[in-house]
């Protein structure tokens, strides 16, 4: 009767720290996914600010439609163009006496503006040094007789995605080196109630390849499960974010999440299996008189 006693409370304790070591890595993971789906958006909100940084580009005076339109569909193959929108001379009078509240042309008795092209450049291009040389390639259409673009704006909006990259950067890698030892200390613990298990079998004559194998096994599968849950529960969170706020989904990229979600199985199965193995090598290797320390 007390023997049975003791194996009930022996398998309650087994059953216990496999769902703790499970439930330890699955938070930690869980962790490391919000930051990354931070990191995603936070990328494609910067790529978004960026790429509404545009040029206005002033046509010359008596330069004709079809010479701005082939200015348009010549600047469409730049590699830094994402896009341009030609306006008129008669749009833009009418957008300027929009803002002025009254019209300036009939005032006047004519249209003093200069037709454009509106320019947004692609992202990687939105930065001081590739604005410069690109500024240079535009003067050097002959129709082009003005750039403009908000330098000062330019300048603060590369310095603030900058400094937030450096913090996420800094913040990355210290819940990485964080949630490494939480999962590791989890496991050694795990492995430590085993520790007399281990010393059985090798009493029996097992290899340390054989007794590591099992536990090895167990590793991957725990790290697997762990990191299929961390995923639902990431995914739960997207899903209610999503919901709140609809204008998230235009900063989503699927596939970059799920390079995000196999880096977050990668983790778990790699930290729980390394954590594992050495764990395991620690108590083969210790003596006898050491495991009731």
């Amino acid at each position: 009767m007390m023997r049975n006693h003791d194996q009930r409370y022996q398998k309650r304790r087994l059953a216990t720290s496999y769902v703790t070591t499970i439930i330890s890595i699955t938070l930690v993971l869980f962790m490391l996914g919000l930051l990354g789906m931070l990191v995603l958006h936070a990328k494609k909100l910067s790529d978004y600010v960026k790429e509404n940084i545009g040029f206005s580009i002033m046509i010359k005076e008596g330069v004709k439609e079809i010479e701005i339109f082939e200015l348009q569909k010549r600047l469409d193959k730049e590699p830094f163009v994402k896009s341009t929108e030609y306006i008129t001379k008669e749009h833009a009078a009418r957008e300027f006496s929009e803002e002025l509240g009254e019209d300036f042309v009939g005032f006047l008795g004519y249209n003093p503006l200069l037709p454009s092209v509106e320019l947004r450049l692609k992202a990687s291009f939105a930065n001081p040094d590739s604005i410069a040389e690109i500024e240079k390639t535009l003067h050097d259409y002959p129709i082009i007789k003005e750039v403009d673009y908000h330098k000062p704006l330019v300048d603060e909006i590369n310095k603030n995605v900058e400094r937030i990259s450096i913090v996420i950067l800094g913040f990355s890698m210290i819940l990485l080196v964080i949630a490494i030892a939480l999962i590791n200390n989890t496991i050694r613990l795990s492995v430590y109630s085993k520790r007399f298990i281990i010393r059985s079998m090798q009493l029996v004559g097992g290899t340390q390849k054989f007794i590591q194998k099992p536990f090895l096994m167990k590793a991957i599968l725990n790290g697997f499960l762990s990191s299929i849950i961390a995923i639902g529960l990431l995914l739960l969170v997207l899903y209610l974010a999503n919901d709140q706020i609809p204008e998230l989904l235009e900063f989503q990229d699927f596939n970059l999440f799920g390079i995000l979600f196999a880096a977050v199985i990668v983790l778990g199965i790699l930290i729980s299996w390394i954590s594992t193995f050495f764990a395991i090598r620690k108590y083969i290797r210790m003596k006898t008189d050491s495991l009731y320390s």
